[in-house]
């Protein structure tokens, strides 16, 4: 499997099946701080790359949760719904926010890998 970054700190990841999971990075959760609320797409809902599909709220700030590819929303985190502090305690696995089905693969392999994202933060 592999995992890509966007500049706005979203991670994505392509699963066996051919989806991809969407979350937050750790530098985002941990910028953010505490998170006490996140909204989610809708699933069956197709957004573009870029568009608003959620927002996660913490003690500190809110903040929207882009896109990262477009895609049609397959399933939703319901647990993170239910408990947003997995976005903190595990944002690359337990909480993930979103799944999608990938419109356009060449979008996903635009997008930042490990080492571009490490100089990303290096550099801010």
């Amino acid at each position: 499997m592999t995992t890509k970054f966007t500049t706005d700190h979203e991670w994505v990841r392509m699963e066996a099946d051919g989806t991809a999971t969407v979350g937050i990075t750790a530098h985002a959760q941990d910028a953010l701080g505490d998170v006490v609320f996140v909204e989610l797409p809708a699933t069956g809902r197709s957004y573009a790359q870029k568009d608003t599909a959620g927002v996660v709220e913490s003690v500190k700030a809110a903040a929207d949760v882009f896109m990262p590819i477009a895609g049609e929303v397959v399933a939703v985190n319901e647990a993170l719904v239910a408990d947003p502090s997995l976005a903190n305690s595990d944002p690359q696995g337990a909480g993930w926010f979103f799944r999608v089905r990938p419109g356009d693969a060449a979008q996903f392999e635009a997008l930042l890998d490990q080492s571009a994202y490490d100089r990303l933060l290096k550099d801010a």
